[in-house]
């Protein structure tokens, strides 16, 4: 059975990572069909010949970057996971310490090994091509400040898991679960007020014809649109974005400056009317009750085997720890996380659709559909992508869909 399950183990893996470089080849080469008659306005011919290089040199750029997180995956499997538990095991006696100690090392060691990746991404890439505006101060202090999060909001959450599975053993599943969704409503709650702060300033925008505007949009749909709020995500980028945030008292909408330099006050607008579609149409609700349901399930199934030794023995570890059994379980459950990436890719892109439609009846479907050629061109999407690419990784229509729908 140990045998069997270490197979598995090595199927899933190989076979994921195999599947996911044939999807990303495939979407890759979608690229060179020709662009649909209705989009070919987007891309000039200078632009498109720039949005064919960038996008080649990010897909082998992407390529390689996955080889290499295969090759530390497959070694974790081989024989890391177990060294490294073998060194946790002598640094403390308290369990919950030893798997806090497991996953910091863990998840430093990831973050040291991907870094040149990800600033060669950054710095030279995406630099190269004019969508880059980080400094390297602020890259630096935004990664101490994610690892700063990630200790003290992952490894708190984390505490508490093992510290009730200490205590309950394999029925720690469902308090974990209340904690978790506990969690998750006040994130949705306080995640612009608390967090965003930490990396972006945000001002209220003032008073004038968008404002204006807006006030009159928010009016007209029976949303309060008092809370607006100006983002500056151009100090990190030149790519434009809006998003809804928050429920009742605490909802705001926020806009990039980006959004507001690039694109026109009756763009704007129908940009805010789709955000507010989503909530006016629950799409915000819907997702976190999916999400809570999806971590229960989890959590469940982890309650079921992190006590089957079993599963240890397949990799060569003589002792259960909590989190060595966490990391299996996360990985013989790619199958499962697979599927669910289909369903909530496929909900997430009805919503959008419903959006539209929102944005359509409040704010009129022409300047939605010109803010999305706009948004498209600026960040350099892809008009063609491959139909399989879509239909596991896209959580938004292709443009063609969009435009189609609205015009």
């Amino acid at each position: 059975m140990p045998h069997l399950i270490y197979i598995l183990i090595l199927v899933f893996v190989i076979g994921g990572f195999l599947f996911e470089q044939i999807l990303s080849f495939l979407n890759n080469r979608a690229r060179s069909q020709a662009i649909p008659a209705n989009l070919s306005d987007i891309y000039s011919d200078d632009k498109y010949q720039k949005y064919r290089n960038y996008r080649q040199e990010s897909y082998r750029f992407g390529v390689l970057s996955s080889w290499f997180s295969f090759g530390l995956m497959l070694a974790m499997l081989l024989f890391g996971f177990v060294m490294l538990d073998n060194w946790v095991a002598g640094t403390a006696e308290s369990s919950l310490l030893q798997s806090l100690i497991f996953f910091a090392v863990l998840g430093l060691a990831s973050e040291i090994l991907t870094l040149p990746f990800d600033i060669y991404d950054t710095f030279v890439i995406e630099q190269k091509y004019g969508f880059n505006k980080t400094t390297p101060r602020l890259y630096i202090t935004d990664k101490l400040k994610g690892l700063m999060l990630a200790a003290v909001i992952g490894g708190g959450l984390l505490s508490l898991i093992i510290w009730l599975y200490m205590v309950f053993g394999s029925a720690f599943w469902w308090l974990a679960w209340i904690a978790f969704t506990l969690f998750s409503v006040f994130f949705a709650f306080f995640y612009s007020s608390l967090i965003v702060p930490l990396f972006n300033k945000q001002t209220p925008l003032e008073e004038g014809e968008l404002r204006s505007k807006l006030t009159e949009l928010g009016s007209g749909a029976g949303f309060n649109i008092s809370n607006i709020f100006v983002i500056d995500g151009s100090k990190r980028s030149t790519r434009a974005n809006a998003y809804f945030s928050g429920f009742g008292s605490r909802r705001r909408i926020v806009l990039f400056d980006t959004l507001i330099q690039n694109q026109t006050v009756e763009e704007i607008v129908a940009v805010v009317a789709h955000e507010i579609g989503h909530y006016r149409k629950k799409h915000i609700i819907t997702g976190l009750i999916i999400s809570t349901l999806q971590t229960g399930l989890l959590l469940f199934l982890f309650s079921l085997i992190v006590d089957y030794q079993v599963i240890y023995e397949a990799i060569g570890c003589s002792r259960q720890s909590f989190h060595l059994g966490l990391i299996l379980f996360l990985v013989l459950f790619t199958p499962f996380s697979l599927l669910s990436s289909i369903g909530g890719n496929l909900l997430s892109r009805r919503h959008e659709f419903e959006a539209d439609a929102f944005a359509k009846a409040y704010a009129g479907g022409e300047p939605l559909a010109r803010s999305l050629r706009k948004l498209s061109a600026d960040n350099m999407s892809d008009l063609t992508p491959h139909p399989l690419y879509v239909f596991f990784h896209y959580s938004h229509p292709p443009l063609l869909q969009r435009l189609e729908r609205l015009e």
